[in-house]
Parts: structure tokens; sequence; C-alpha cells
């Protein structure tokens, strides 16, 4: 199958992005057809600092590459390396309805919350459609508030093959798995937005920092609590194995012990669980000119694929003959 991902350099990676998401398009890369992408275009709708966004994107190809992304196996690039991308979007744009794009949550709730929403964050489901659509994409790994997105793509496809012929494979969400939805340090969902994350290669020692800091309850150290639901043992749950996870949970139904005791192990079990993808990134990130050399041989490979869909498209609106 032909699996098709992005994810924004908005920032650092943290545990969420992980555990939700990248682990899971890693493990779709063997066995299929794969095409990874860092979204800069959508990163350009609230990153407005030019040096930042070159610097999260170069940080977002290395974190995806230390942790376990395969050339040989995926095609890495950046979104805006194929403008193929761009100009699809634009023959996708003149057949899609405005009432469609008002409806979609992402414009919705920033209109609703009475904040600043511009024509690329109206647009942005447009363009997603041309990303997933250029690479004629099967299967597309999203998080349940994306799955509307891919609706409107199958929708956007759907329409342009209806009036011009038969020109997009309809793509098909794969829903990724909703227990992977990780709290952040004050129990909600782990969010650069809410300001309670964990970075994925965070210094050792601010890491264990943070994660010392980590709100917890006030019942004394004697009294028995549940693990299931406790945000702290979900974290925990995330790096340890079944073993340990049980010895853990054993430990909260029997109390007698200090959630200090939980965060130390958490820490030993994040630093043990990163140890080598971090070690990966440190020589991934002495020679910068390999991770250029791979990102341009991705867009290479994925212009060639953008191009001939583009011209389906194009032959069959009749811009060329």
């Amino acid at each position: 199958m032909r699996v098709l991902s992005g994810i924004q350099p908005t920032g650092r990676f943290h545990w969420g992005n992980y555990f939700g998401a990248i682990r899971q398009y890693i493990d779709l890369q063997h066995g299929n057809e794969a095409y990874y992408f860092i979204a800069d275009l959508h990163a350009l709708t609230t990153v407005r600092d030019p040096k930042q966004l070159r610097q999260n994107t170069l940080d977002a190809a290395l974190d995806l590459l230390a942790l376990g992304l395969e050339p040989e196996h995926a095609i890495l690039f950046r979104q805006s390396d194929v403008p193929e991308v761009s100009e699809l979007c634009w023959l996708l744009m003149t057949g899609t309805p405005m009432s469609m794009l008002e409806n979609c949550h992402a414009y919705k709730d920033k209109m609703q919350k009475g904040l600043p929403a511009g024509a690329g964050l109206f647009t942005y489901p447009v363009l997603m459609a041309a990303d997933i659509l250029a690479y004629d994409s099967q299967i597309v790994p999203v998080g349940a508030d994306q799955v509307q997105h891919i609706e409107v793509t199958r929708d956007l496809a759907g329409s342009f093959n209806h009036t011009y012929g038969e020109t997009f494979v309809l793509p098909k969400a794969q829903t990724l798995d909703a227990s992977a939805k990780v709290p952040g340090t004050d129990g909600e969902k782990m969010s650069k937005s809410y300001n309670n994350t964990l970075e994925l290669f965070e210094e050792p020692k601010a890491m264990r920092k943070k994660i010392m800091r980590i709100v917890t309850d006030a019942r004394p150290m004697e009294e028995p609590k549940e693990p299931e639901g406790d945000h702290l043992y979900q974290l925990y749950s995330l790096f340890a194995n079944e073993s340990e996870r049980e010895t853990m949970a054993a430990m909260y139904r029997k109390g007698g012990f200090g959630y200090g005791d939980v965060k130390k192990a958490l820490a030993d079990a994040a630093e043990r669980y990163f140890a080598e993808p971090r070690a990966r990134r440190e020589e991934l990130a002495a020679k910068p000119e390999r991770v250029v050399e791979i990102l341009a041989d991705g867009a290479s490979r994925a212009r060639k694929k953008a191009a001939e869909t583009l011209r389906r498209a194009q032959t069959n609106c009749g811009l060329r003959p």
C-alpha cells in the first residue's frame, strides 16, 4: 500500500508526537511504499520567523531519522520542495465549495474563539488534499481530529473525477490508536498549545527536572491508589514492559509510596528508551550535509510521482493536450 503522512515543523517534537503518531508512521514504512514530508508550507500559517522555520525543518528531519525513519524504506522530503503540489492545490481549489471549508473544524474553532484566521488556514484542507492526492496515496494515518480532512480530500477527489474523468485515487484514513494519547505534565493532552510538553531530545537533566515537577494529587503516601487514569502511571506505561507495568500498578494499589518514586522511575525509563535515538541524532547533527542529501533525494523521488499526477490532472481538465 502507498502510505503518506506529513508533520508540521512548528517546534521540537515531544512525547505526544512520538507515541501518538511518529512511532506508528515509522512502523508503516516496512512493507509499504511510504512518503513522509515535513509540512513547511502548512507551518507558514503560524511560524513567521524565517530563521526559526528553517531550523525547525532541519530539527524535524533530524528527529525523524534518529527515531527510526529509514531513507531506504521511506521517502522523506520537504513539502515546499515539491511545487507540483501547490499547482495541484489550485486545480482542486477551483472546484472547492466555500461552505465545505467554512465547516472544517480548524477554521471554525478559531472563528468561534474570536482568533484571527487567514486565508491560509481557511484553505488548509485543500492544500492537505493536494498533499495526499499528488502521490496517489491509498492510506493516510491520522489522529481522530484529522479524519474530517481525509473526508474533504475524498470529496474533492470524487468531485474532480466526476467532472473530468478518473484522475485521483481516493485515499482512506487509518485512524491512529486512540490509546496512544499522551498526557502532559499537567494531566491534560500533551500539546505545545498547553505548554505542558516533554521534548523527545531534551537534555536529560532538563527533562528530569520537568518530570519531577509533574502535577500530582495530594493523597498521603500510605493511601492505596488506583493506577488506571493516573497520568503519571500512564506516562510510565509508555516506556515500561508488561512486567514493569504490573509491578508499578501493584505498588500503586498497595500504597506506601511517594509520587517522587514514580517520577524517578519514569525519568530513568525515558532516558533509557531514547538513549539510542539520542546518540543517532548527535551523529546526524554532526553531518548536516547528509540530512540535506536525504531530503533532496526524497524530494526528487516525490516530485517524479507528483509530476505524473499533476500532468494527469492538467490533461483531464484541459490545461494540457
